[in-house]
């Protein structure tokens, strides 16, 4: 089985600021370009880190108010001056995946950091791309038929090497349905680790019994939900 990577998903052309690159600009940046953030870097390419228009929005929010109301969110307003640049309007430092990720381990990364994108820096540091929760949420729309041929093709055939017809597959809006009969008990949980793991896959039932027990009571059914290898720039 092959498993997307965020090489496989990002935006490779990615849209940057300078340290010294003034506040309009940024927005100017964003709005022309349809973006919602921009990673900060050096003479290097190396990421400082990433203006996003709610770093912009929180400047505006602490500016003070014409009607001269206040806000206990924010405290005293901030005078006119203060943050100009995206040196001192960026969120830093930048939290950064690699090329070879899976595209799981982006998703737990923006989940734990609560942020919405990553840059993606190459073994130097530098900027190569950019992935956001849009790009692994795309692993969704793949098609439930593509879903299905790879679970029976890779996983169960290819991997599990079991007989053509042992487990049936089916596949409605990236859910998983399987059903059949195995030889073994400890089998079971191993398939529906691997089939929750295909891209695209939301969560995995099975009714799947052993042979042994086709005389009796059917096995209870399961639910795995499926990470999408994503799972959870930009």
């Amino acid at each position: 089985m092959q498993h997307r990577t965020v090489s496989d998903v990002m935006t490779r052309r990615v849209v940057t600021a300078r340290p010294g690159t003034p506040f309009k600009e940024i927005a100017e940046l964003l709005d022309r370009n349809g973006i919602t953030a921009v990673p900060v870097v050096d003479d290097r390419n190396h990421p400082l880190g990433v203006v996003s228009e709610a770093d912009l929005l929180r400047r505006q929010a602490r500016l003070p108010d014409p009607q001269g109301h206040t806000d206990p969110l924010y405290g005293q307003p901030d005078s006119l001056t203060g943050a100009e640049t995206a040196e001192s309007l960026m969120t830093s430092p930048a939290v950064c995946a690699r090329p070879g990720w899976s595209v799981v381990e982006a998703a737990r990364t923006m989940d734990r950091e609560r942020i919405k994108r990553l840059p993606v820096v190459d073994e130097t540091e530098r900027l190569t791309g950019i992935v956001s929760r849009s790009d692994l949420l795309r692993l969704f729309l793949r098609h439930d038929t593509a879903i299905r041929e790879e679970i029976s093709r890779d996983v169960l055939d290819r991997t599990l090497n079991l007989a053509p017809g042992t487990v049936q597959v089916a596949v409605h809006e990236g859910v998983v349905t399987l059903s059949g009969r195995v030889e073994r008990q400890d089998l079971l949980p191993v398939i529906e680790r691997l089939c929750a793991s295909i891209d695209g896959v939301v969560s995995v039932h099975q009714t799947i019994t052993r042979l042994r027990d086709d005389i009796g009571a059917p096995q209870r059914p399961s639910t795995h939900e499926g990470l999408g290898s994503p799972a959870r720039h930009g």
